[in-house]
């Protein structure tokens, strides 16, 4: 799969194996472990890029890669880039947590069952708290319960079960907060009353984010790859108008702000020249299909609000839950995400350079002095 300098392997008859893979050219990541269990069918990654603020924390994907021809491989470099932004995520929303990321290889719909979620867990639990896990796409509140019969280290729990419940609340209620501070740097006023805002992706966090959008006002635009999730925000809202895909809401004349809300990579050479939207601020993790895009976004006047710092209310959430959820506590914390942002906005411009690399330069300081104060003992 990738250059490894060191395999560790178990493989017994009772027990699944699992690989331990320590990586020294994958961006810095301390630990990467496969898991497979023969008898479920579990196939899964789980990518640890950084302890140094404490143990990992950060979701858990479940996804086919049906468009690969390496499913295996594409799910290592998913997981491996999903943890490094984790890292800059629990660093830059204040969290005292690392950066993990797993992914489950796999149609959920199809493979999904109670014995793959009960032997994922036992591999989580094998890590001995080095990584904290919780919901992500195709994974659920309902998943986390069982996985958590096995790993106590598991977050995004049901409330009746001592958790948080669906993380996806507060990661739209975040993005809200960063979309307010880019309009307040754009236009002066920290709302989205009278601007039109292009939603792609209305699901789990997306249709809770047109709900703060309708409520302050602004007119929402909405697509999505599943025709169910648009009829349910049109039945809820027929105020707000469906367009047939993101290509088409990318090049909406009129557009303000564009929201990224569904799988990585959203900006790109084929969509940043096109692009009409004078801010992007969305939920999706990852949104920079490569680096570069940051500037040509800047040399287009485009103002991009970084996704790990805007999406990170959910991680807030469940974090939280660690000790003794509180929706109060964790909303005033996710509200901060506001400030955040505009330090963010304020540093680029000191700097001279794109807001993504300013976030990243700030989520990199923290991690460094982390690191300086446990190696001082």
């Amino acid at each position: 799969m990738t250059d490894v300098r060191e395999t560790v392997s178990v493989d017994t008859s009772s027990e699944p194996f699992l690989h331990t893979l320590f990586h020294s050219d994958q961006g810095g990541h301390e630990q990467v472990v496969l898991c497979q269990d023969r008898a479920s069918g579990l196939k899964a990654v789980i990518a640890l890029h950084s302890t140094a603020l404490g143990p990992a924390l950060g979701g858990t994907r479940f996804h086919a890669y049906a468009d690969e021809r390496n499913p295996e491989e594409a799910a290592v470099r998913d997981a491996l880039n999903l943890a490094r932004g984790m890292s800059y995520k629990n660093a830059m929303a204040g969290l005292d947590h690392g950066g993990g990321k797993a992914v489950i290889i796999g149609d959920p719909e199809k493979i999904k069952s109670e014995e793959l979620l009960l032997a994922y867990g036992r591999f989580v639990a094998s890590l001995g708290g080095r990584y904290v896990t919780a919901c992500d796409v195709g994974t659920y509140v309902q998943d986390m319960d069982v996985v958590a019969r096995e790993c106590r280290w598991t977050t995004g729990r049901s409330p009746e079960n001592g958790g948080a419940g669906d993380s996806s609340v507060l990661t739209a209620f975040g993005v809200y907060q960063g979309m307010r501070a880019s309009a307040q740097r754009l236009w002066g006023a920290p709302t989205l009353s009278g601007r039109t805002v292009g939603v792609a992706g209305v699901g789990k966090v997306g249709h809770h984010l047109v709900e703060h959008l309708l409520e302050d006002g602004a007119r929402v635009l909405i697509t999505d790859v599943r025709e169910a999730s648009v009829r349910r925000v049109l039945d809820a809202h027929p105020e707000v108008v469906a367009v047939a895909d993101t290509d088409a809401l990318i090049r909406t004349e009129g557009l303000d702000v564009y929201a990224p809300c569904a799988l990585g990579g959203a900006l790109n050479d084929a969509t940043v020249p096109v692009l009409t939207a004078r801010a992007v601020c969305g939920a999706a993790n990852n949104q920079l299909a490569h680096p570069g895009v940051e500037k040509d976004l800047d040399d287009r006047g485009i103002l991009y609000a970084p996704d790990y710092v805007v999406n990170s209310g959910g991680v807030i959430q469940v974090a939280d839950e660690l000790h003794g959820f509180d929706f109060a506590r964790a909303k005033a914390k996710a509200s901060k995400i506001f400030d955040t942002t505009l330090s963010i906005f304020d540093r680029a411009q000191a700097d001279g350079i794109p807001p993504a690399a300013a976030s990243d330069r700030l989520a990199e300081q923290r991690m460094a002095q982390a690191a300086a104060r446990e190696m001082a003992g």
